[in-house]
């Protein structure tokens, strides 16, 4: 069986690394889905979901990240993020109300550097609650 290793990697840690029979996740472009022998690529990824099937148990592992980049090679797949949580860490809660609070940000914005900003973090927050839900469902 042909398998991909995967890293995904935040600033803060790494996420996962492991062998994979499958890798989905959101690009700059559209979704994403990377098998064995890929062709080489490099690309920015948006806020959203990463779907790992998993070599040894066939398993879905899930993290969310909030963008980043994409290397892929013929043998491994390099998920570097601006932030990225393990689909169990995520808090639905936590999620709801910072969208909230953005989108008040969103309504009290002074300048379009200020808007720009609560309009990254609102999507930010609307895609990880996104994420959630569909992790949840499963």
């Amino acid at each position: 069986m042909a398998t991909i290793h995967v890293d995904v990697v935040s600033a803060e840690q790494s996420i996962f690394s492991g062998e994979a029979k499958f890798v989905a996740l959101p690009g700059e472009n559209g979704e994403l889905g990377i098998l064995p022998r890929h062709t080489p690529l490099i690309t920015r990824i948006k806020p959203g979901a990463v779907r790992i099937e998993r070599a040894d148990n066939g398993e879905e592992e899930f993290v969310f990240v909030a963008g980043g980049i994409l290397e892929v090679q013929p043998h491994k797949v390099t998920v570097l993020a601006d932030t990225a949580i393990r689909g169990h860490d995520l808090d639905e809660a936590k999620a709801t109300e910072a969208r909230r609070l953005a989108e008040e940000a969103m309504k009290n914005a002074h300048s379009e550097i200020d808007l720009a900003r609560a309009q990254g973090e609102f999507a930010a927050m609307a895609a990880q609650l996104a994420a959630i839900r569909k992790f949840r469902r499963k």
